[in-house]
């Protein structure tokens, strides 16, 4: 089953009722069931919360997500007791090698690049250079390919709108759309990996004292360009610096898009829990081979 998203724009009161969530606005009361929903966003400060409502969104594995006075994602709550075999994951997430992870850096870095690359192909741009790097990526990415690709790539799938386009969380529009749509798939790349009983915070390739959230920083990098094209559709049409309850609407919708893994599809929500599920399988020896989609049936070989 498909976990709802539900964001809340407007003032309201949630609170719970024989394990349905309560939603109570000015104009009317709703319920849902807490197991249905996978992701809730709290954005307006005029939202009240109960205990017993986070309590039971964290305990079926939702994630909450608060906005700041931008109405940009600035922080979440995850279950800290996601999975029964959490504990024997944490060691060995632990005790994974440095060859063993900069081998899944080397996978993670090639699927972005590939995805990247089948956007531009889309597209109808030149992809020879990505090809190229996608090729060359070597155990954890000491030759850079990722930062040579995403350079070739900001030039090139805006610049029907933009000229000169540079991809900086300060920068210019769209770049705020693409922080909306990051912080969205960051925080459903968390609660996939914390569902599949893995720490977000001890990364493969990322590592900063400040950053709990550095393996979904790694993992979801693959998953970036799905963002990337409905920031570029949304851009398309509305050029406006907005970030308006329509625009956010359609970015939340990135969490239901279908990935393709070979012949199968899955949801994001659900393909993020595949690939977890994957690097479950990578830390324990089971496999040697991460599990990322691909986002157009072609890609790059």
């Amino acid at each position: 089953m498909i976990k709802q998203t539900l964001n809340f724009s407007n003032p309201a009161y949630l609170s719970v009722k024989d394990f349905q969530l309560v939603i109570k606005t000015s104009e009317r009361e709703i319920t849902r069931p807490i197991e249905d929903i996978g992701v809730i966003i709290l954005d307006n400060p005029q939202i009240t919360i109960t205990q017993r409502a986070m309590a039971l969104l964290l305990e079926n594995n939702a994630v909450i997500i608060t906005t700041d006075s931008k109405h940009l994602p600035v922080g979440m709550f995850l279950n800290l007791d996601g999975n029964t075999l959490q504990s024997n994951r944490f060691q060995k997430q632990i005790e994974a090698s440095e060859p063993l992870k900069k081998q899944l850096w080397l996978q993670t870095v090639q699927a972005k690049i590939q995805n990247q690359s089948a956007v531009l192909r889309h597209l109808g741009k030149d992809v020879k250079r990505m090809e190229y790097l996608a090729k060359t990526v070597n155990s954890g990415d000491t030759n850079n390919c990722e930062a040579q690709a995403a350079s070739y790539y900001w030039k090139l799938i805006f610049e029907d709108f933009i000229n000169g386009f540079s991809r900086s969380p300060e920068g210019n529009s769209p770049n705020h759309l693409l922080n909306y749509g990051y912080a969205i798939l960051r925080a459903a790349t968390a609660r996939a990996l914390v569902g599949s009983g893995l720490l977000p915070t001890l990364g493969i390739f990322h590592r900063n004292q400040y950053n709990a959230y550095c393996l979904a920083d790694d993992i979801m990098e693959p998953y970036r360009p799905y963002v990337d094209m409905a920031v570029r559709e949304i851009f398309s049409a509305n050029r406006s610096n907005e970030l308006t309850p329509e625009i956010k609407k359609h970015l939340l919708g990135i969490l239901a898009f279908d990935c393709r893994f070979e012949k199968e599809k899955s949801p994001m929500l659900v393909a993020l829990s595949r690939t977890s599920a994957s690097l479950v399988a990578c830390f324990e020896g089971k496999k040697k081979k991460l599990l990322y989609p691909r986002i157009y049936e072609t890609e790059c070989t």
